[in-house]
């Protein structure tokens, strides 16, 4: 039996996921914030066939090697509107925490980057654990694992209701009658939550996706949340393990990935980078270093087990290239990994459905958007 068709992600932010991966960046230290660099990035991403990116983000400065690397980042969401408009197929997911954030303004957004991209967006849930940033925000601190499970849990529930919050039919546009909207179709979330409390409708009408396509790691919000469970695993098999015990619709093994380039190999790379800062492993996460037929051996293990891959590379102006030469044609060939088609949404290219709104027509009066916190 043929082997189910991975759906591959790679994450795009800063140079790699190596902290001094800039020291070996096909460019200076100054295009690394420029429009120029992150089209370059997403283009050769696409061009490659994968079918999603996904950029991290946090208030706070990114971590660079001791002290000597970049220290600031755009935001996530203006990024991905950024991919989103200068690419065509590529799925795009910016990491965003609702911590700190407002989740009527996270939905605002993430439903405008859905409409700017024409059903190509995903949300990564992130979270802010660091007590800077709730200095940064202004905001009392969330300790403690529960307490940011729940800030993820509750933003995430409100985000979905105001993305429902506006029926697929509640735009009119007509002008012979002069109506934009029924506003019987707008109907109020009336969230009330332990820190805060949301009255709603949203202000931007349902995403081209009904609801965009949400990631996120197990046990951070309940599994019927989340479309596609980011899941950790020293191996293929704990990989698989993690997929089939998370209930969500798909899941997706986190990879780093360094590969042999033609002047060095992985380890050589590696080694030069750790002369000026120790690469991490991320919590419970799958590493490959070695040449480009391994990742596709592994690549090979991990399909049937899981959904899909979150490639982390060590650099990504070197590993990228090596990734779209020699990994991701040879995945297509042996139909182990899945392209994403032109013309569709990024449910339609991971197999997931559109859901219908949670809301029903009652014909009430809409009422004011209301948010305290």
């Amino acid at each position: 039996m043929p082997r189910p068709a991975l759906h591959l992600a790679v994450e795009i932010d800063g140079d790699g996921a190596h902290p001094a991966a800039w020291r070996r960046a096909a460019h200076s230290p100054g295009e690394l914030l420029t429009p120029r660099r992150l089209a370059r990035v997403a283009a050769v991403a696409e061009n490659a066939g994968f079918t999603l990116v996904t950029l991290e983000d946090s208030i706070l400065p990114p971590e660079a090697d001791g002290g000597s690397g970049p220290v600031g980042r755009i935001g996530a969401l203006e990024r991905a509107a950024f991919v989103a408009a200068s690419t065509s197929v590529l799925g795009v997911a910016p990491v965003v925490a609702t911590t700190y954030a407002e989740p009527f303004h996270v939905s605002s957004q993430l439903a405008s980057l859905d409409h700017v991209s024409a059903g190509r967006a995903g949300w990564v849930v992130g979270t802010e654990e660091d007590p800077a940033a709730a200095r940064a925000w202004g905001r009392p601190v969330v300790e403690g694992a529960d307490a940011l499970a729940r800030e993820a849990r509750d933003g995430l529930r409100v985000v979905r209701d105001l993305w429902d919050s506006w029926e697929d039919d509640a735009v009119i546009r007509s002008v012979a009658t002069s109506r934009y909207l029924d506003r019987s179709r707008l109907h109020a979330v009336d969230f009330v939550g332990e820190t805060y409390s949301v009255k709603g409708p949203s202000i931007v009408p349902r995403p081209p996706q009904g609801r965009p396509v949400v990631l996120a790691r197990p046990g951070l919000v309940p599994a019927g949340l989340a479309d596609v469970a980011l899941v950790g695993g020293a191996t293929p098999a704990e990989a698989g393990e993690a997929a089939g015990a998370t209930g969500a619709p798909l899941a997706f093994a986190e990879v780093e990935v360094a590969l042999d380039t033609p002047g060095e190999s992985a380890r050589e790379r590696i080694a030069d980078l750790e002369r000026y800062s120790p690469w991490e492993p991320g919590p419970d996460r799958l590493r490959y270093t070695g040449p480009a037929a391994g990742l596709v051996d592994l690549l090979a293990e991990l399909a049937g087990r899981v959904d899909g891959v979150r490639l982390r590379p060590l650099v990504l102006d070197e590993d990228l290239a090596v990734l779209s030469r020699l990994v991701l044609p040879e995945l297509f060939v042996r139909r182990l990994a899945a392209r994403p088609l032109p013309g569709t949404t990024l449910r339609t290219s991971l197999g997931l459905p559109r859901p219908l709104s949670r809301f029903t027509t009652d014909g009430a009066a809409t009422p004011v958007r209301e948010e305290t916190r």
